[in-house]
């Protein structure tokens, strides 16, 4: 969403970059800007924000799943 708005958009370079930024989610732009190597440019910012993006929800939904998976398992303690 946010390419097709900045293709419409007299945005271009370091202004795109920052309101790409302003947009994110703070934990994924914090964990950027504090890399040994940020990201330059929009290319850059795209390509490992979107990186990133996918890890923090994998990460979640694997969290959620060991989480179902521990309650079941105590509710069949809890039977016994």
């Amino acid at each position: 969403m946010f390419k097709r708005v900045a293709r419409d958009n007299s945005y271009k370079g370091r202004p795109l970059v920052e309101e790409f930024k302003r947009g994110m989610n703070e934990r994924i732009r914090k964990r950027l800007v504090e890399a040994e190597f940020p990201p330059k440019s929009i290319n850059q910012w795209y390509e490992r924000a979107v990186k990133l993006d996918r890890n923090y929800r994998k990460s979640r939904r694997e969290k959620k799943e060991k989480r179902r998976g521990e309650l079941k398992r105590n509710r069949v303690r809890l039977r016994k």
